[in-house]
Parts: C-alpha cells; sequence; structure tokens
C-alpha cells in the first residue's frame, strides 16, 4: 500500500469484528466439540456480546416478561414475607437486604416499598444491596430504584458482601440462567451432549466423550432407557452452596423463584426465549436467553445439608398462601372494571397453571435457620 492509499477492499474486510456465532465455530474448528455449559456461558455472558451483557432482555418489548413485570403484587407478598422473616429472626440491627439478580430493579423497588411501609424499622436497619454483575443491567436498576426513592448499592457478587451481619437474600429466574451440562444414555453408559459443527459448518448437537460418576446420578434414576437425557448444574449447586454456606454461619433467611421441576428426573429442557416465542438455542447465539429447567430436588439438599430448614412449593401455591387474593381485591375495590379485569388477569398469569401461566411451572425454595420455624 502506498503512501495516501487506503486500506484495499479486503484490508478493510479484516477489520469487521467476527459476531459471537462466527466466534464459537472458530474455537470449535480449532479446539473440537464444546461443553454445553460452556457455550452457554458464552451465549449470556460474552462481554462484547452476550445476552445478558448487551440486551435488554425484559418486559413487552424484550424477549420475555418476569413476575415482577406482570405485577406489582408479586413484589409486595414478597416484601411481607421478608418482614415476617425478620421478625422470627429477632428483628436484627442491622442486617443484609439482597436480590441476586435483580433484572430491571422492579421486584426490589416493589418489595422494598412494601418492607418500608409495613416495618419502617426493618428498612431503617436494612444495608440494601443488589448483586449484578453487569454494568448495563446495574445502570438500569439504578434509574428504577432512584425513581422509587430507594437508596442501595450495587456488588458484583456475593463474596463482596461482607459476612457480618444476617443475610436476607431474594431471587427471581435466578438459577435457571446460570450454565448446565447434559448427558445423554447410549449403548456405551452416558456420555457428554455438546455444540459441534456439521459438514456444512453449522452449529449442532452430538455426543461427546465425556462421562459422568454414577455417585452424581439423581437417587434412583440409574437405569433408563437408551436415549434418555440427564442434566446437572454444578454452577446453581454452588451458588446454592456459597448462599447456604452463609445462612448457616452469619443467619438470615432465603426466597427464590424459577422456573422447574421439584422430583428428579430425565428430559431435554434446553430452550430459548427470544420476542416472547422459543427459538433454536444454536440458531443465534448471544441474541436469545438460553435456560432449563432448574432441579429445585438438588439446590433443597444443598442447603440442608447445611442444615437448614427448606420448604418447596409450586409459585401458585405459595402466592396464595402469602394472600394473593386478598391483594388483589383491596387493589381492585372500588376500581373500574377495566382495573379489575386486569387484576384477575395478573392473578391468573402469576398463580395459574395453564399453559401460559406461571403457578405450577414455577416453584419457590425458602430456606431459613434450623431453630426457625
Amino acid at each position: 500500500m502506498g503512501d495516501g492509499d487506503g486500506p484495499t477492499a479486503g484490508e478493510r474486510t479484516s477489520f469487521v469484528r467476527m459476531s459471537l456465532k462466527d466466534r464459537i465455530s472458530a474455537q470449535i474448528a480449532a479446539n473440537g466439540p464444546m461443553r454445553i455449559a460452556d457455550y452457554m456461558a458464552l451465549c449470556l455472558f460474552d462481554p462484547a456480546d452476550g445476552y445478558y451483557t448487551t440486551k435488554e432482555p425484559f418486559g413487552a418489548d424484550g424477549d420475555f416478561t418476569t413476575a415482577p413485570e406482570i405485577s406489582q403484587m408479586f413484589g409486595e407478598l414478597v416484601g411481607a414475607a421478608l418482614v415476617g422473616h425478620w421478625n422470627r429472626l429477632g428483628a436484627p440491627h442491622p442486617f443484609t437486604l439482597a436480590e441476586i439478580g435483580p433484572g430491571r430493579g422492579t421486584l426490589f423497588a416493589d418489595m422494598s416499598r412494601t418492607v418500608a411501609a409495613l416495618a419502617p424499622d426493618m428498612m431503617e436497619a436494612a444495608n440494601a444491596v443488589l448483586i449484578e454483575a453487569s454494568p448495563r443491567l446495574q445502570t438500569v436498576q439504578a434509574e428504577r430504584l432512584a425513581e422509587a426513592g430507594i437508596a442501595a448499592r450495587h456488588v458484583a457478587s456475593l463474596d463482596a458482601i461482607a459476612p457480618d451481619s444476617p443475610l436476607v437474600i431474594v431471587g427471581n429466574e435466578l438459577f435457571d440462567a446460570l450454565p448446565f451440562q447434559q448427558f445423554v444414555r447410549t449403548e456405551k453408559g452416558w456420555r457428554e451432549r455438546v455444540v459441534l459443527l456439521d459438514g456444512d459448518g453449522d452449529l449442532v448437537f452430538g455426543i461427546g466423550p465425556g462421562t459422568i460418576d454414577d455417585a452424581l446420578l439423581p437417587p434412583g434414576l440409574k437405569a433408563t432407557d437408551i436415549g434418555a437425557v440427564l442434566e446437572i448444574s454444578p454452577q446453581r449447586a454452588a451458588l446454592m452452596d456459597e448462599i447456604a454456606h452463609r445462612l448457616a454461619r452469619q443467619g438470615g433467611a432465603a426466597l427464590f423463584f424459577d422456573y422447574g421441576h421439584v422430583d428428579p428426573g430425565f428430559g431435554d429442557t434446553f430452550q430459548a426465549v427470544a420476542r416472547h416465542a422459543y427459538a433454536d438455542p444454536l440458531a443465534e447465539p448471544g441474541r436469545a436467553d438460553l435456560t432449563s429447567h432448574v432441579d429445585f430436588a438438588a439446590l433443597a439438599a444443598t442447603a440442608r445439608s447445611h442444615d437448614l430448614n427448606v420448604t418447596l412449593s409450586t409459585q401458585g401455591e405459595w402466592l396464595l398462601r402469602h394472600g394473593l387474593l386478598e391483594r388483589a381485591g383491596a387493589l381492585g375495590a372500588g376500581k373500574d372494571d377495566q382495573t379489575q379485569d386486569r387484576l384477575r388477569g395478573e392473578v391468573q398469569r402469576l398463580a395459574g397453571n395453564g399453559p401460559d401461566e406461571m403457578g405450577d411451572l414455577f416453584k419457590v425454595i425458602e430456606i431459613t435457620p434450623s431453630q426457625t420455624e
């Protein structure tokens, strides 16, 4: 290239940044098949192109709508439940009130408003913390809480919170976003499911050489048909172990909502959601939310290993038990038909058992010290 000449067309092309899909394909071509856990981590958390680091997934204009975005009643009932937990802990002052994976901050805003109304002393005693690794989402959450007049600080991880006071922690649709592994039963035993390239260079699922120790299989499920799929998530177990260790050591309570199953079993639940519809998990890396159903039995076993009380229920059962119908009635009293219809729709969406409703699919795990009921 002579003095004063610009780059050639070929040289300009080399300056174009590769898409996440192309980078994943190149990595597989160079290093071989990729574990689903690694694929999922790149798709969701890659600094340049990860779904949660670059996209706005929540709400009607995003890809999915979470329970706090459906109705203020969800966060209000969570807030009221936390007041009960704080009182049963002996009303500690100070204590840490945290949400991990706070989305847009809607749940924290609604529950904090309710806590302040029901138990002003609790809110005054609270060191309010949002645990969020994404700088973009931290900004969104800070703006939402500023609008609500709520003060909270951000940390990037749980270990940034000093273990010097009781911890009351909440999470909604947290564990489903953590990477997991799949194993397929073959004639040669369990083999790990992986992402690889087909003859056309497209991303496809395949079977890799990795195996799983029989000790990690759910009890009573060691024998099954060829082709059965088993899902495990060491990352989910590790996070629950960290939370449970803190609760056992420093006191507190935890409340988590997510979709999944209470009884362990086999099945492929790997899914992608984009624009409020299911999508191919391999089609658009970084442009769709990737999740799988949470094994609540495994989370409960981890928490109980720390000598903690664990209660499991469906979201519908939990919300109805904590006053969802009564709260809807209070909000709708004396209001017009349109408002009452909206509230009835929110109740049905949160607690109903239909195919597009959360009541049965979503589960709740509540964790408290062993000495409390």
